[in-house]
């Protein structure tokens, strides 16, 4: 009998907060402004009629840009340049070289050491950096194009 009592006295409760605050909201004034007027309707009986001078049609529109369609040279630069600033740091010439580090790895164990690293990659790094500034242009990546074995010959 005292868990009914109790539970009809909090609904009470939940009730009368609720009918507060209704009625306290509803007393706030509240400002809302009023819409801006609908725009004016255009006359409709009023059309622009076109003189016989003026021409059909207008000019054409103007031809898109033609696609610039890169190099194979260029495409090559364009995987090593990760930042696009039109120069190659050594960090971005070996940054996804996987193949490269299977050939690197002398010994096999997955790991480079800085001696199997440093003969295969420095030499051909410092051979392709013409100025030494430690850094490839566009011509000097150039010369680290591998070189292309001749085709085999069908023997039909």
């Amino acid at each position: 009998m005292k868990g009914a009592i109790t539970g009809a006295t909090a609904i009470l409760l939940a009730a009368v907060a609720g009918a507060l605050m209704w009625f306290g909201a509803r007393s706030q004034d509240s400002w809302i402004p009023e819409p801006p007027p609908p725009p004016p309707e255009p006359e409709l009986s009023v059309l622009p009629e076109a003189s016989e001078e003026m021409p059909a049609e207008g000019e054409p529109p103007p031809e898109p840009p033609k696609a610039y369609k890169a190099s194979r040279e260029e495409l090559r630069f364009n995987r090593y340049d990760r930042n696009r600033d039109e120069i190659i740091t050594r960090l971005e010439m070996m940054s996804s070289r996987t193949k490269g580090f299977r050939e690197l790895d002398k010994d096999g164990n997955n790991l480079l050491t800085f001696e199997e690293w440093a003969a295969a990659t420095s030499a051909r790094f410092a051979g392709a950096d013409a100025d030494g500034d430690q850094q490839l242009t566009r011509a000097e990546f150039r010369t680290t194009r591998p070189k292309r074995s001749p085709k085999r010959r069908c023997r039909c």
